[in-house]
């Protein structure tokens, strides 16, 4: 069964080039395009999409609100904001209202499409930029050392090292030698063990240890 994906995206040309390179990939089907995000709050309900690519600067409602109202409205729905901005503010704003990852809309096509892949297995996509932006603005927290008491194995541990750099799984399996299905182990046991669901939260918990 193809991933179903709907675009929200103000610009018509990058609108378009995006539903093309969806339907053209393999595995892939574009559900819906809109053009602000009322439009999208009206209709996605209907075509239930298993991940929304969301901008951020919409005109009317912004990209942050019509995820937040989104999630409410869908809660199973993946949202993965795919902007020009890169300030930290924003990316946090996104994060927190539900998005489940941030790329750049300067990203290679594939590494698009993988996070596609990537966010509709439970990962939290980010690019390497913005993952190093999500680390610092952490690292900056005045936050007291919460003990973690995870257990990870040697390898588990190189595997969250990675997720932390921003790496894809896929770029994961290729560093460490090993199979994209193994990566995805590797994290869900992560995730079990740091007590968390998304990346973002697992490198607030590795940062705050």
């Amino acid at each position: 069964m193809a991933t179903t994906v709907s675009i929200v995206e103000d610009n018509e040309e990058l609108r378009g080039t995006l539903v093309r390179l969806i339907n053209r990939a393999e595995g892939f089907q574009c559900a819906s395009q809109y053009g602000n995000a009322e439009a999208a709050l009206e209709a996605l309900p209907k075509d239930r999409p298993n991940v929304v690519l969301m901008d951020i600067n919409l005109p009317g409602m912004n990209g942050v609100e019509c995820v937040r109202r989104l999630k409410q409205l869908l809660p199973e729905t993946q949202v993965m904001m795919l902007t020009a901005y890169e300030d930290t503010e924003n990316i946090f704003n996104a994060l927190a209202a539900g998005a489940s990852g941030y790329l750049l809309k300067r990203a290679p096509r594939a590494e698009l499409l993988e996070a596609i892949r990537d966010v509709c297995l439970g990962g939290s996509p980010m690019t390497a930029h913005i993952a190093r932006k999500v680390v610092q603005s952490f690292q900056k927290q005045s936050v007291a050392p919460q003990p973690v008491e995870s257990n990870l194995s040697p390898r588990e541990q190189e595997v969250l090292d990675c997720l932390t750099q921003g790496f894809l799984y896929k770029e994961i399996a290729e560093k460490l030698g090993i199979s994209y299905e193994t990566v995805h182990t590797y994290v869900r046991r992560i995730y079990e063990k740091l007590q968390v669901r998304t990346r973002t939260e697992a490198v607030a918990k590795v940062l705050r240890r």
